[in-house]
């Protein structure tokens, strides 16, 4: 007798899942790794696709349940409006079948470039926000993680590099280098954000030879431009020698701000066994690391001493988030997570730290108490 599977193919549940509503399930890839949470919503045909392709499941008793509560009920999805959150969470799922699609060679490089047009789109709808969701990364979908980071590093990127001043070409190089630096290995990052021990030394070895492996990809996959590529090929080489995979002391300006970028999200994005820095010392080591240097401080800049996402301790005693950088000095607006007894609670105040009573008093790391926060919450609904 054939002992049915506790995994039911998300192609067998079509029935259940509606573009727009929320998941009554969470929804897990071939390894078990978590993809979308209950509540979260499936937002279009390429992304229900793209969870096909990765081997999307869900749990059969939460199936069973959800089909015996729609006979018991027989009522219409809610449909739920769509905001600027779910467009960047779109962004993210087209990211996933362009990066995958790449690296097979079923889709050409010069797929990147429109890709990183329209994620420039979104960050100029609202740099904050953007900001905010680089920051802001509890939702524990490590498999999902390699995506996200090369997403953020784009949006980084960017902005620090008009910061400095760069014409278009220079910033459109800078961005298609920070979201395909990283496509030789999509899964060994996946693998690493769950991974308990340190890494192997084949683990090392794929580290070590990734940035020439991207590069050699990215030719096969009909990429020309010399200065994406150079930026790809060095963007893990240090100034004066030091770095890898060939030691260079001369590097190219566009790597330099690519390799800061790419350190410094690392040390803010959390792993399943390590939660991140806070964006106050990975900001400070990155200043350490070459104070007064233009490039770092480009970067510094952009992102202002609180930057959108990070949480902070207030002299009103109350926890709260950073969401707007100031137009000039070091006062961000937050919006309130708790109480002036720092004990979490469902309003929200926008506070402006340049007002004495709501000065900031010290960085906060994340913590199970706020470790979640919608963006919804601090921002209302942003229409798409």
């Amino acid at each position: 007798m054939k002992v049915k599977s506790d995994r039911v193919p998300l192609a067998e549940v079509r029935d259940l899942l509606h573009i727009g509503s929320p998941l009554p399930f969470r929804v897990l890839d071939a390894q078990e790794r978590l993809l979308l949470n209950e509540g979260q919503v499936i937002l279009d045909e390429a992304q229900f696709e793209a969870l096909i392709e990765r081997g999307a499941w869900a749990e059969r008793a939460k199936v069973d349940a959800e089909r015996k509560a729609r006979a018991a009920a027989a009522t219409a999805p809610i449909v739920v409006q769509l905001s600027l959150f779910d467009r960047w969470e779109r962004l993210l799922w087209q990211f996933d079948k362009l990066a995958r699609g790449v690296v097979r060679r079923e889709l050409p490089g010069a797929d990147l470039p429109p890709f990183l047009a329209a994620l420039s789109a979104l960050v100029d709808r609202d740099p904050d926000i953007a900001l905010f969701l680089c920051t802001r990364q509890e939702d524990h979908r490590f498999a999902l993680y390699p995506l996200r980071h090369s997403i953020h590093c784009a949006v980084l990127a960017t902005l620090a590099a008009r910061q400095l001043g760069w014409d278009t070409g220079r910033i459109d190089a800078l961005g298609c280098a920070a979201l395909s630096m990283n496509l030789g290995i999509l899964e060994l990052q996946a693998v690493m954000a769950e991974q308990d021990d340190p890494p192997t030394k084949k683990q090392l070895d794929q580290i070590r030879a990734h940035p020439e492996a991207a590069v050699a990809l990215l030719r096969s996959a009909g990429i020309v431009d010399e200065d994406w590529l150079s930026i790809v090929a060095d963007h893990h080489e240090r100034k004066g020698g030091g770095g890898y995979p060939r030691g260079k002391a001369e590097v190219h300006s566009s790597a330099q701000v690519l390799r800061g970028i790419d350190v410094y999200m690392a040390k803010i994005s959390p792993r399943a066994k390590r939660p991140g820095l806070t964006p106050q010392l990975a900001v400070r080591q990155l200043f350490q690391q070459d104070p007064g240097d233009p490039l770092s401080m480009a970067v510094i800049k952009t992102l202002g001493v609180h930057p959108p996402g990070s949480l902070v301790k207030l002299r009103s005693g109350e926890i709260a988030v950073a969401i707007r950088r100031p137009a000039a000095g070091t006062h961000p607006l937050v919006a309130t997570l708790s109480d002036r007894n720092g004990k979490p609670c469902g309003e929200t105040h926008r506070r402006n730290t340049a007002e004495p009573d709501y000065g900031v008093e010290a960085p906060l790391a994340s913590s199970k108490e706020f470790a979640r926060i919608m963006p919804e919450r601090v921002y209302g609904l942003v229409s798409a």
